[in-house]
């Protein structure tokens, strides 16, 4: 175990997890922004996550598999493809990761455009049992994606494994937005909750209704009405 913890080989990965971590973050939440001259759009929003995490994957999986998130570090652990030691470690990075992402992002974001980092919240009267559920699906769907397309067994073809999650990450986002924000990623959820302050007692799916993501739908409603006049 010391031997582990003590490897070029593990540090580099555990530092490729906070780096894309930290990126894949800056960038998701950064295309959420509220700009006043456009609000940002569900399939801007979707098509940012997935591309980030593509892209990470791509960049920085070969380095230490390209989690990026505690839930797929679990299931892997679970399912016997890394050991307890790396996944700790894996996951401490990635908490961090998204803190300083969210944190570089709220730094460098206008005050008018800063909104609420989107942090994930319940929208259009979505009750804590229902997110819980939507994003179990939600998840369960990336972790299938993940386990299939990097699976070596497979003799047919798999395409592109970066792809392939992207694509899984921008499908959660189409529908998930809806209900939380969607996350499908606690640490996505834990680093904006952070730097805001936004915490309840079960941050998992206690929050009160996001007002402020049904008022900027209604902005952005208005603003394409004029825009059409």
């Amino acid at each position: 175990m010391k031997k582990e913890v003590c490897s070029a080989a593990f540090l580099k990965a555990v530092f490729a997890e906070f780096l894309a971590t930290l990126i894949f973050v800056f960038f998701g939440l950064g295309s959420a922004l509220k700009w006043p001259s456009a609000l940002p759009s569900v399939l801007q929003i979707s098509l940012a996550f997935g591309l980030a995490i593509g892209t990470m994957v791509q960049a920085l999986g070969p380095v230490s598999g390209g989690h990026m998130n505690p839930a797929i570090t679990l299931a892997l652990l679970v399912g016997n493809q890394i050991s307890l030691l790396r996944a700790v470690f894996y996951v401490v990075a990635q908490l961090v990761g998204a803190i300083a992402g969210a944190a570089i992002l709220y730094g460098l974001a206008p005050y008018n455009a800063r909104g609420n980092l989107a942090v994930n919240a319940l929208n259009n009267n979505t009750t804590a049992g229902q997110a819980v559920v939507a994003e179990m699906i939600l998840t369960f769907q990336l972790a299938l994606c993940i386990f299939s397309s990097t699976d070596s067994r497979r003799t047919s073809p798999v395409g592109s494994p970066a792809l392939s999650i992207g694509l899984s990450v921008t499908l959660g986002h189409l529908v998930g937005i809806y209900f939380t924000g969607c996350s499908m990623n606690p640490a996505r959820s834990f680093g904006p909750a952070v730097i805001m302050n936004r915490f309840s007692s079960a941050h998992w799916g206690t929050y009160e209704p996001d007002e402020d993501w049904e008022e900027s739908q209604e902005e952005r409603k208005k603003t394409m009405e004029l825009t059409a006049h």
